[in-house]
């Protein structure tokens, strides 16, 4: 059974696995079942691709879930990996970065979400490394994506690296809330 820490941690997983179609959306119907005494949540729909069937269930964790954008308190996800967490970060930094330099800082706003999504992400990758460890080691790297994003640089999960980046993230997401902020 997997393992969840909060339903954003689910949905990223279900974004994740893509039906065997190659079709990742699909309508999904949530119910939380009680499973002699252990909470299960239960995603399933249709694909609309090829009309299969999709099921994802997930076992809750004990700890109690943390506000969106996060996807989990402080222990790694036992069910998305490193890589993972850096291709979705970096696929929608780049996305709300593009966002950002063609519209006008008066709209800057609307792109927040998706900013602090994308940092809640890279917080995902550095939960990773090890206490006092430079690099998060090569075999927390379970997936054949991140596999791949680590065999393409293990630069970018060194510490240092994940560190930098993160600031620089920080920084854009302050830039957009100095410039752009909440209509009351």
């Amino acid at each position: 059974m997997l393992i969840t820490r909060s339903m954003q941690e689910a949905h990223l997983y279900m974004d994740l696995h893509p039906c065997v179609c190659g079709t990742e959306e699909f309508d999904r119907q949530h119910r939380l079942e009680d499973r002699d005494g252990v909470l299960t949540s239960v995603y399933e729909g249709v694909c609309p691709q090829c009309g299969r069937t999709r099921l994802f269930e997930f076992t809750m964790s004990s700890e109690r879930p943390p506000a969106p954008p996060a996807f989990g308190g402080p222990e790694p996800s036992r069910i998305i990996d490193p890589g993972e967490f850096m291709w979705i970060g970096d696929r929608v930094s780049t996305e709300s970065g593009l966002r950002l330099l063609n519209t006008p800082p008066a709209e800057h706003r609307e792109i927040r979400p998706a900013t602090a999504y994308a940092i809640a992400a890279f917080e995902e990758v550095a939960k990773f490394l090890p206490e006092g460890a430079d690099c998060i080691p090569e075999d927390r790297f379970t997936s054949e994506r991140g596999r791949e994003m680590y065999a393409k640089d293990p630069s970018r999960f060194t510490r240092k690296r994940i560190t930098s980046h993160l600031e620089l993230k920080r920084e854009i997401l302050a830039g957009i809330d100095r410039f752009s902020p909440p209509q009351d």
